[in-house]
């Protein structure tokens, strides 16, 4: 590996960026987890450049972090975004294989890399190779940092995974699975921070990470990827439960278990981690942000507005419960729980993944403690997608014993049962469907009616 790389490209950087300017212009903003879609990138800076496999005219190696610019129309009183920052892998070759077409960037005409193919190097095992090789080391390169809590093989054969996603993924043989972020963010990220702290608690429904890379750039660490084990032979949740339900069979079993994994993984977070109280100015704030997001929606999108006065009336629910003296206990969460973070194994274990949370949000939001009813209420929501989204009629019935049999199976790890709480469900749940109406209004119109039937329910004043 030492023979592999060089340090930190410090007088290429910015020739090599404006080379690629006018290529990754066109091609970022076509891939799944480019965050600033329906905006032009007028620009990139380069936050840092290094050359991990040193060039021949065979084949190069660059690690990009990019800064794409995006302005966005002036708001008085606020500071403009400085734009989101990227993690590129860009790999350069003289002519690409045709097996590595897909991954085509484009053609440089001018700079350092003239006359050069650059492509996304994740897809081409060499490149994927020496990102593994840099982990089982414990590789130090310019910026770049790669830790391991465990022992890695040096032969694994690597595989990017071509599902799309939020962020990038490779396999390695079928031991080790990279899940490397996309959108970069300095601090500590809870992708990686939750799963250390369940691994030094026993959780065993978590893949324990085994390695990760970091960046350490003017005295901030970004978090760049994770090495975790491969769930060889794992089903998707949600597509498991959408197999099921075409077949017509009963997933109330799956989904008690799935309840138990969770409580027991929210069981180990509590242990791991500061749990806090929440009271009446906390619930205020909390009560106050769901209100702000439905009045929102509901300018955005006109079919919510006959059902926000019923929509409202379940946040007030939960403000005047604070009011009387009613607390919560706030844990670490994963989030943005649903079917598809959930995987099970041939066995019948399910583990729980992707800690990141919802991406949008800053970090510093992800990281805070919250009532566990807010990844109840997400996987909820979630059976109730699957009973839409089957290919056949709706199927309620099915639904709902599945959100019986996990908040039961949740109640039986010992997690107490969510519905117990009804005021603070409703609102958790509430808050996520108007989220989901106003994200299918923007990006799948079609499936507006599948939150919005939930809308009905849920702003019925009987619901709880």
């Amino acid at each position: 590996m030492s023979q592999a790389v060089t340090r930190s490209v410090t007088t290429t950087g910015p020739g090599l960026l404006a080379s690629l300017d006018p290529l990754l212009r066109e091609w970022l903003p076509r891939q799944r987890w480019f965050a600033g879609k329906g905006r032009p990138v007028t620009g990139f800076s380069l936050v840092a450049a290094t050359e991990l496999l040193r060039g021949d005219r065979k084949l190069g190696l660059y690690h990009l972090l990019v800064r794409a610019h995006q302005p966005l129309p002036p708001v008085h009183g606020t500071v403009p975004h400085p734009g989101d920052c990227y993690q590129l892998l860009i790999g350069v070759r003289e002519a690409l294989p045709p097996r590595l077409a897909p991954a085509l960037i484009g053609h440089v005409h001018e700079g350092p890399l003239a006359g050069r193919t650059v492509y996304d190097a994740l897809y081409d095992p060499r490149p994927a190779e020496v990102i593994l090789e840099a982990l089982r080391t414990r590789a130090r390169i310019g910026g770049l940092r790669f830790e391991r809590r465990d022992e890695i093989r040096p032969d694994l054969v690597p595989r990017v995974v071509t599902a799309e996603q939020s962020n990038s993924s490779v396999v390695y043989g079928d031991t080790f699975i990279l899940k490397l972020l996309r959108r970069v963010l300095p601090g500590v990220n809870p992708d990686l921070e939750l799963p250390l702290a369940l691994a030094r608690e026993g959780c065993s429904r978590v893949p324990p990470p085994t390695a990760w890379m970091t960046a350490e750039l003017d005295g901030e660490s970004y978090v760049l990827g994770v090495l975790q084990p491969f769930v060889q032979g794992a089903s998707d949740g949600w597509e498991l439960a959408l197999r099921e339900l075409a077949k017509g069979e009963d997933f109330s079993g799956e989904a008690r278990a799935l309840g138990r994994a969770t409580a027991e993984v929210h069981t180990a977070l509590a242990r791991a981690l500061p749990t806090v109280t929440l009271g009446h100015m906390q619930l205020e704030s909390l009560v106050h942000g769901m209100t702000e997001r439905l009045e929102s929606a509901a300018q955005a999108v006109p079919a919510l507005g006959p059902y926000v006065p019923g929509l409202r009336s379940a946040f007030e629910a939960l403000a005047d419960l604070a009011a009387e003296g009613h607390t919560w206990t706030a844990q670490r969460i994963h989030g943005d729980l649903h079917l598809g973070q959930c995987l099970r194994s041939p066995s019948g274990q399910w583990w729980l993944i992707d800690f990141e949370g919802e991406p949008a949000k800053p970090l510093a939001e992800r990281r805070m403690a919250q009532p566990v009813a807010r990844d109840v209420a997400g996987m909820l929501r979630s059976f109730d997608y699957a009973a839409h989204s089957a290919g056949g009629p709706p199927a309620p019935e099915w639904a709902e014993a599945c959100r019986a049999a996990y908040c039961a199976g949740y109640a039986e790890a010992g997690g107490g049962d969510p519905r117990t709480d009804p005021v603070l469900l409703r609102a958790y749940e509430t808050d996520k469907a108007v989220y989901e109406v106003l994200y299918e209004a923007r990006h799948r119109p079609d499936w507006l009616p599948v939150p919005m039937s939930a809308i009905h329910r849920l702003a019925a004043p009987d619901t709880t």
